[in-house]
């Protein structure tokens, strides 16, 4: 099966690469400005550009787009709410025309913060979204463009990602600074009210490519089992130094003063996708211990 991973050089696309790579599937790449580290073929392309991605599709033909391109600094929406509309909102129901025009199947990653955080218990897909933040609102746009342009695309919602890049080989994410400050003997403030689901890049990759593999279609939560405070996320990472969590601290929301709001519970319930796919996710634990050595 020959797939196209848009935004290859990101965390998520460079997992998908990767796990398509290593299942033997026919894997292109485009990335936006780095090129990364992949022997596949790679094309530098602005999502924005509809024509540059027409041609892609005429010259690759390919089965299925996987859309993990995305403006991702939640707080550099705010600021460049412009922008994110058109990369997060408006591109993705353009690429998915394309896709449909070309009789090409299309998956776009989404995210949580399309919730308001509002609710106490994991939201399944059939929960009303209300994004609190610019980021969250061009994502929600993104979702309903590709829904509106592709007749039957896949939409996968993640939380909280974190990974191993497998591009650079570099652990990427909230672990990553976490175990930064921890090896410099840093007090680390993590926050207590706020819950998400972690979604591995690597766990999260396998997902999308076994849904690809099952022709499936549809809305999906994507992520972990674990729904989980940063402070106890970080209590993991320090069971997986061997160190002490003496550094850790309790931390709120409030006390940081962000240009965007994030909300304080956004946990997925994943047992649609699992019940897609006949397999349970992964929980925090299972996902970190893959990537132990990371630690």
């Amino acid at each position: 099966m020959q797939i196209v991973v848009t935004g290859a050089a990101g965390l998520l696309g460079s997992n998908v690469v990767s796990v398509g790579n290593d299942r033997g599937h026919d894997v292109v790449g485009t990335y936006h400005s780095t090129k990364p580290s992949f022997e596949v073929p790679l094309y530098e392309l602005d999502i924005c550009d509809t024509d540059r991605f027409r041609e892609l599709l005429d010259e690759h033909e390919p089965a299925v787009v996987i859309n993990c391109a995305a403006m991702t600094d939640v707080d550099g929406c705010e600021s460049a709410s412009s922008a994110a509309s058109e990369v997060n909102g408006e591109a993705p129901g353009e690429l998915a025309a394309a896709c449909e025009e070309h009789d090409v199947d299309f998956v776009h990653v989404s995210t949580d913060y399309v919730f308001d955080g509002t609710k106490t218990e994991p939201h399944t897909e059939s929960d009303e979204p209300s994004p609190v933040q610019e980021y969250g609102a061009s994502k929600l746009d993104g979702e309903q463009a590709v829904q509106s342009s592709h007749s039957n695309p896949l939409i996968a919602r993640l939380s909280f990602v974190y990974g191993i890049d497998r591009s650079t080989g570099e652990l990427t994410g909230f672990p990553a600074w976490v175990r930064g400050r921890l090896e410099d003997g840093e007090e680390t403030p993590l926050f207590v009210d706020q819950h998400v689901t972690p979604s591995r890049a690597g766990s999260t990759a396998e997902t999308l490519v076994d849904a690809v593999e099952n022709d499936s279609s549809g809305l999906f939560h994507v992520a972990s089992r674990s729904c989980v405070t940063p402070y106890e996320f970080g209590e993991q990472v320090c069971a997986l130094m061997d160190a002490s969590d003496a550094l850790l601290q309790e931390g709120s929301q409030a006390a940081l003063d962000r240009p965007a709001t994030r909300p304080e519970y956004t946990c997925l319930d994943v047992s649609k996708i699992e019940e897609e796919l006949g397999r349970t996710q992964p929980t925090l634990s299972e996902d970190l211990a893959a990537i132990a050595d990371a630690f």
